[in-house]
């Protein structure tokens, strides 16, 4: 696999990971504290540091995209996946199974030329 895209496959993993980590804090703990506890402290501190790190998805998210020639449909389909709780997830795993297959593939198609 080329450095430069194992490195965008990884940058995108922590990503995803870190996004959907802090999407589930955000509406499984903050947003019941707020609206059932009556506390919207840790609303406001997680809220615009989710919104931030999901920024920094979206960017990671076009870098690999870039890399790997997505089309735009994939890769609008890839960037939701941060916004739908546990999504980012599986589309995570998805991801990393493909680009992994795919080089897999070109490696031995041309190991075998």
């Amino acid at each position: 696999m080329n450095p430069s895209v194992k490195s965008a496959l990884t940058r995108y993993r922590i990503a995803a990971y870190v996004v959907g980590v802090g999407l589930l804090v955000l509406v499984l703990v903050a947003m019941p504290l707020k609206y059932f506890g009556d506390n919207p402290t840790l609303t406001e501190t997680i809220g615009p540091l989710h919104g931030f790190l999901y920024m920094v998805y979206l960017v990671v998210t076009l870098d690999l995209a870039v890399r790997l020639r997505w089309p735009v449909l994939k890769i609008l389909g890839v960037m939701l996946a941060g916004t739908i709780p546990f999504l980012s997830f599986v589309v995570e795993r998805r991801v990393h199974r493909q680009v992994v297959e795919q080089y897999e593939a070109a490696s031995a198609a041309h190991a075998s030329a």
